[in-house]
């Protein structure tokens, strides 16, 4: 995608033509980047202060990001009170006003940060600072991240709620119907496991030597220390340079299970030899089972991305539909068609349009977006002239027109997911032109609300 440029303020950019890239610039007419106004006043934290402090009781973080950005990634121990709610929410989950609390959210120029900074100043928050590089400055440095399997719940009332871990759903898709007890094996099984998926090829190799050189210094601290020790031809392997060479070999020829019986243990160096065949297998057939599947991954990742570019251009498809299906509905109201015929229509173009700026929304809020940015601006470019046919349609509408209940849930999502594709939302920086369609999208949906 090229480089990635801060976010600048959407009051500076000024299309160079129609529906072309912007350009920025600065109130001297010169090429620049703006802080959208954001001030020095504004006490901050750093990256290595709050990397030092992640584990401090006393300090409280806050994501003031969309809660679906929260479920993706959030800085360990955060909290998630997303800018719309920290009114209503904030006396609730930051009962000690005292309390030292930092603020964050997506990058250096995220406005909501500054927002919600004020707000909890504003609340009698009085210990109140800034991490301004946000979770974009947090993941770029490499530093330590947390997820979750459900966005946090939403209050249905003030009333204070008491709860507790969520309930895990079984294999079968049942919600709360698995053993009460966590088995101590399986959990042993796991750790060992990712420990292996987390090792690659030539770690895993490595370890396997290590543990041969660790088992023959092994073999011959034996003989040394003790009666037991290695034989060879009757007679114990001595403990001086030749001997420490000959538990060397016995060693690696034990790990390959090829042993040729010149060699063989007694005592205590049995147990070792047994303890190192068994762990060099299992540690030699992962070195194997990486090399197999490693053309294996290729092919999957191969199918993924194809897979991804026909989602990509089904987005683009269905995005030119929508947008098709938006006018012809609009040129029935124009000739005053019966309301439950457009009604009827609307609902089919306006779910098919749910869905596809879910899709577009999700691809957003990656993790690791890997796309040309020439790809992703058409996307957001048809996603806006969707949006703004709809806005025109919804004000076009004759006045018997009613809107049924779906129509009013699906209208209502829509606008939320284009709420949240804004720059100042996403836990990336973008480049102008991507940052210049997402604020057009972003007031847009204000308009559809």
């Amino acid at each position: 995608m090229g480089s990635r440029l801060v976010r600048p303020c959407a009051a500076f950019f000024h299309a160079s033509q129609a529906g072309g890239p912007p350009n920025l610039v600065s109130s001297e007419g010169n090429a620049a980047t703006v802080s959208c106004g954001i001030s020095s006043d504004i006490p901050e934290i750093s990256r290595e202060e709050l990397r030092r402090r992640l584990s401090d009781p006393a300090l409280r973080i806050v994501d003031v990001l969309p809660a679906s950005s929260y479920v993706e990634w959030h800085i360990p121990g955060a909290v998630s009170i997303p800018l719309e709610l920290v009114a209503s929410r904030a006396r609730e989950l930051l009962p000690d006003r005292g309390a030292e609390i930092v603020v964050y959210c997506g990058n250096s120029q995220c406005e909501r940060g500054l927002h919600a900074t004020q707000q909890l100043n504003e609340l009698g928050y009085a210990n109140v600072r800034m991490y301004r590089g946000g979770i974009a400055d947090w993941m770029d440095s490499g530093e330590p991240t947390e997820s979750v399997s459900n966005a946090p719940p939403e209050p249905e009332s003030s009333m204070s709620v008491l709860e507790g871990p969520p309930l895990t759903i079984s294999p079968s898709g049942e919600l709360g119907r698995v053993p009460a007890r966590l088995s101590q094996m399986r959990q042993w099984d796991r750790s060992v496991l990712s420990l292996i998926h987390r090792r690659s090829a030539l770690q895993l190799f490595l370890i396997w030597i290590g543990m041969i050189l660790l088992s023959g210094i092994g073999y011959w601290l034996v003989a040394l220390l003790s009666k037991d020790g290695l034989v060879e031809a009757g007679i114990p392997v001595g403990t001086d340079l030749q001997g420490f060479g000959n538990a060397l070999y016995f060693s690696f020829v034990t790990a390959t299970s090829i042993g040729y019986g010149d060699i063989i243990p007694v005592g205590i160096a049995r147990i070792v030899a047994v303890a190192e065949a068994i762990s060099a297998l299992l540690i030699f057939g992962a070195v194997v089972a990486k090399f197999v599947s490693h053309r294996q991954d290729e092919l999957v990742a191969e199918i993924h991305r194809i897979t991804f570019e026909e989602r990509l251009d089904r987005v683009q498809t269905n995005l030119h539909m929508v947008i098709s299906d938006l006018l012809a509905i609009t040129a029935m109201c124009e000739a005053q068609k019966p309301p439950n015929r457009i009604a009827t229509r609307l609902e089919s173009a306006v779910r098919i349009f749910n869905g596809e700026i879910r899709a577009i929304h999700d691809l957003l809020y990656q993790r690791k977006l890997v796309l040309e940015e020439r790809v992703l601006a058409a996307i957001l470019a048809n996603l806006y002239s969707a949006l703004n046919v709809l806005s025109e349609l919804l004000q076009s509408l004759p006045p018997t027109f009613v809107r049924s209940q779906l129509l009013t849930i699906v209208l209502d999502e829509i606008t939320h997911l284009a709420g949240e594709i804004c720059a100042s939302c996403v836990p990336h920086e973008y480049t102008p032109r991507l940052v210049f369609w997402m604020d057009r999208i972003e007031t847009i949906a204000q308009r559809i609300k």
